[in-house]
């Protein structure tokens, strides 16, 4: 009587358990901040090892970062001539009015917000949202005080999606893209000119 080999092992697919950790992480945070999250629950969520974290991202801080990382989008940067209002329609598109699914509807900035009490956090977002953001903007408009302009502009941006998607105030939750778009123009005109 001959033994049946044993079945092979299930194959593991790094890269889908890492992007499904990924997003389970992104949930986890926008959900509960960076502090009240833990490893195992996001190990949890996907049906896996915690040591698969340390594994993949060498640590929560780690996973943190990259799972919140928002690159600029292509295009704002991509034309260096594009016109400060179109950029601000673009940031306002995405920042304010975003459909966020993998951040529970949130912006990235806006998650890492919830968790800004905790100096990494903080740190991350600064040098995105400063040396990122802010930055290639200001480097878009002329004349004095363009970084004071920028951050003001940003500050407009961000404090909107603060009070649309974390406040629920009801005028700006109900506005429409364009009707909130014609006056956001009129302050970032204010802003950007000379």
């Amino acid at each position: 009587m001959t033994e049946k080999p044993p079945p092979d092992p299930r194959r593991r697919d790094r890269a889908a358990t890492r992007a499904a950790l990924l997003d389970a992480a992104r949930l986890r945070f926008s959900r509960q901040g960076y502090d009240g999250t833990g490893i195992r629950e996001i190990a949890a969520d996907v049906g896996v090892d915690p040591a698969l974290i340390s594994r993949y991202f060498g640590s929560k801080r780690k996973l943190y970062a990259e799972a919140v990382r928002v690159d600029i989008p292509a295009g704002l940067t991509a034309d260096p001539h594009r016109p400060v209002p179109h950029i601000a329609d673009a940031l306002l598109r995405e920042v304010v009015f975003g459909d966020w699914e993998m951040f529970h509807g949130e912006h990235p900035f806006l998650v890492m917000l919830r968790s800004s009490g905790n100096p990494a956090v903080r740190d991350q977002l600064h040098i995105q949202l400063c040396e990122g953001y802010l930055r290639d903007f200001a480097g878009r408009l002329k004349g004095q005080d363009a970084a004071l302009r920028a951050e003001l502009i940003g500050a407009l941006l961000l404090g909107m999606g603060v009070m649309r998607s974390i406040v629920g105030s009801p005028a700006l939750s109900e506005a429409s893209f364009e009707q909130t778009r014609r006056l956001v123009a009129r302050l970032v005109h204010a802003l950007s000119a000379e």
